[in-house]
């Protein structure tokens, strides 16, 4: 858990991901195309993601990936991502987190 609350809070935007998980490639793919450029950690490429995975379902993740954290603070997974981008409030919250300029 530990691990997980450190990584997440090392750059504006951090992803926690799989690198085989369609949904995470398609997260991914939203930050990258509107500039942002996301600490991207991928659990089945880590020694520890199984641990690191676990601590996301603790913290409510379900999926446990993509798990998305923009200033340190989890705003979910890909159905909430996608929300917020539809509606509006995702480049708020990336200008606000420094990940995103005007």
């Amino acid at each position: 858990m530990d691990r997980v609350a450190r990584l997440s809070s090392q750059k504006a935007v951090v992803i926690f991901s799989k690198s085989s998980c369609c949904m995470c490639h398609a997260i991914k793919r939203l930050f990258y195309e509107q500039g942002v450029s996301p600490m991207v950690h991928e659990l089945d490429e880590d020694s520890r993601g199984r641990e690191m995975e676990r601590a996301l379902m603790k913290l409510g993740c379900s999926p446990s990936v993509p798990a998305v954290f923009i200033g340190g603070k989890l705003v979910g997974s890909a159905d909430t991502v996608m929300t917020l981008q539809l509606d509006g409030s995702l480049k708020k919250m990336l200008i606000e987190a420094g990940a995103l300029w005007l």
